[in-house]
């Protein structure tokens, strides 16, 4: 059981579509430069690989990859790219389910951890990393730093895209970490309405479930290109190691 929401086939179909500008070859070079690097020689386990728009081209760069994804629907359209034998999915979620062998890297990109509702349960997606990983292997995340600081008393809501084809704004809940992503996308002659739940934390509350874990803090930057981390970024990629 996950607190996670399930994304529809509805939602899996037009998911490239709706993301095709991140994931370009140029949106994701650094990040498939950075996590090659760090896989080595070793096998990578991506956590919620939803249509594979990052497992597919690191398997493609001579990473052995395999992921987990909690969604039929998404794990579909990833299969119309790769076959099993090249890039094995395990349907369930990130926090519990476990794969065969274990990894030199086990990856969650584009702030999925907070697809988990509770603490208890990004806890547990900790353990589960490390559960996998070779001594030595590294857990890498990447996740935006709660934008709290642009609310002033009384709001609740922070915009976060405003173009001609998507409003979207967030709407945060100070006492349980929840933020619901909202979002109006332009479809043909009218507007679709989507939302999301997300639990958000800090870098710091994830450096704690990290030492839960038995993992130690390695890096944090605000890039895959590899830029400072500081106290205006408005992302950060985590990199935690399991002691050899």
């Amino acid at each position: 059981m996950t607190s996670s929401e399930l994304w529809t086939r509805a939602t899996a179909e037009r998911y490239d579509a709706e993301e095709a500008e991140t994931s370009s070859a140029a949106a994701l070079g650094p990040t498939l430069a950075f996590l090659t690097e760090l896989a080595g020689d070793g096998r990578a386990l991506e956590f919620a690989i939803g249509t594979g728009r990052v497992g597919v081209p690191l398997r493609e760069r001579g990473v052995p990859v395999a992921g987990i994804e909690l969604s039929e629907h998404m794990a579909a359209v990833l299969r119309r790219k790769i076959d099993e034998s090249r890039l094995p999915v395990t349907i369930g979620d990130m926090a519990t389910t476990v794969v065969p062998g274990e990894f030199t890297l086990v990856y969650l990109v584009y702030n999925t951890i907070t697809n988990l509702l509770t603490q208890d349960e990004q806890v547990e997606c900790f353990r589960n990393a490390a559960r996998h990983l070779e001594p030595g292997g590294r857990f890498v995340i990447e996740l935006g730093v709660p934008p709290l600081r642009f609310l002033p008393p009384g709001q609740v809501a922070v915009p976060f895209d405003v173009s001609e084809e998507h409003l979207g704004f967030d709407t945060f809940d100070l006492v349980e970490q929840i933020l619901v992503s909202h979002h109006f996308t332009r479809d043909g002659g009218h507007y679709r309405r989507d939302n999301s739940r997300h639990r958000y934390a800090w870098p710091a509350e994830l450096d704690l479930m990290a030492r839960i874990a038995g993992l130690e803090l390695e890096r944090r930057v605000a890039d895959w290109n590899g830029a400072p981390f500081a106290q205006d970024s408005a992302k950060h990629i985590s990199v935690w190691r399991k002691p050899t």
